[in-house]
């Protein structure tokens, strides 16, 4: 009933994303006498889409700014039992409510009014958000509100959680990315890309495969040699290697680091290793191949694998096709076993 009280307050009007509510209970507010409860529901909404599944990602001791500006609630966890805690109390009812919007867990108790203090201390590790939102972008027609609010999302999350370099290419690049229905990023973290994968920088449109929302799931169910378009025009990614008891998949022989790093409804991250190599594809189909036409790009399969790998093959990348566009099958290059990508990137 307090919730609609805060849309004519300048604070909680400043952020028009999505957002995560940690709601205390009836009861709890009721043993509070001399709470306000507009007051106290600001400082339990948080900018930006935190499942509990995204919230055990967070580093124990992480800083969460809410609604009233320089204020932050505190993310911790008990290892023993997987409890998550903010502002030390317990989420005992996690994703109460999730509409790709707005988050609701119900919280145990309610959360202590904050410190005008509580985002000072280990500020590196606080997720906070500029109040003054920057203009916006002219799109002809205007962008999908929807999308808006998802880049929202995304920018702000991998912006505070060590994606920030994505985050600002992210923004670079909005007037590209905002027209697109969705779209799936390979992301490399601040810090790998500080240690010396500096080609990741120059490279983000060769990571971003657009119009398509793939999760863990959806990936490790491609075949090898399905592809998949990037921005970068004529340049696709290629399955090298498909997801199995015995190995991980591998995307242009690098394997996924953190998977589903960062979900919402239009925009799926996954952590890589390394920045992808590129992979040459011939534009010019070799006799006795297939072709097939992916989001414009051009793919090619041979025949000169055993008759039941490319049946099993097509088949599944043809399942995939017809369900979003996904899958194209091509030739993978041979690759020596002294060439493939190793995970431990801090040598190179």
């Amino acid at each position: 009933m307090a919730v609609p009280t805060l849309s004519s307050e300048s604070t909680a009007t400043a952020w028009s994303g999505p957002s995560t509510l940690f709601a205390p209970s009836d009861a709890s507010l009721h043993s509070c006498y001399s709470c306000s409860v507009p007051s106290l529901l600001r400082e339990h909404i948080v900018p930006g889409l935190f499942t509990m599944d995204y919230l055990r990602k967070l580093a124990f001791g992480t800083k969460v700014e809410t609604l009233t500006p320089g204020k932050c609630i505190t993310v911790t966890s008990s290892s023993a039992n997987a409890k998550i805690f903010i502002g030390g109390v317990e989420i005992t009812r996690p994703d109460l409510f999730n509409n790709g919007f707005l988050v609701i867990h119900g919280i145990q108790g309610y959360i202590a009014p904050l410190s005008p203090f509580s985002c000072d201390v280990e500020r590196l590790n606080s997720l906070t958000f500029p109040f003054q939102q920057p203009d916006r972008v002219p799109v002809p027609g205007g962008p999908p509100a929807v999308m808006r609010l998802m880049m929202r999302d995304a920018i702000l999350r991998l912006r505070n959680n060590g994606f920030s370099i994505l985050a600002l290419a992210m923004r670079v690049k909005y007037p590209e990315l905002i027209a697109l229905s969705n779209m799936t990023i390979f992301a490399l973290d601040d810090f790998s890309i500080f240690s010396g994968s500096y080609s990741y920088i120059s490279s983000v449109r060769f990571h971003i495969v657009p119009n398509q929302l793939l999760t863990i799931a959806d990936l490790e169910r491609l075949p090898v040699g399905c592809t998949l378009p990037t921005l970068e025009s004529g340049q696709s990614l290629v399955v090298t290697t498909a997801a199995s008891a015995a190995a991980p998949m591998r995307i242009n022989y690098v394997r996924i680091k953190l998977p589903d790093v960062m979900r919402n409804l239009k925009i799926a991250v996954h952590g890589i290793y390394l920045p992808f190599p590129r992979i040459y594809q011939s534009t010019t189909p070799a006799a006795g191949a297939t072709q097939s036409f992916d989001h414009g790009v051009w793919g090619s399969g041979t025949v000169e694998n055993t008759q039941a790998d490319s049946a099993s093959a097509s088949s599944d990348c043809a399942a995939k096709s017809e369900k979003d566009g996904s899958c194209a099958m091509v030739p993978v290059p041979p690759v020596k076993a002294t060439l493939e990508v190793e995970d431990n990137h801090y040598g190179l």
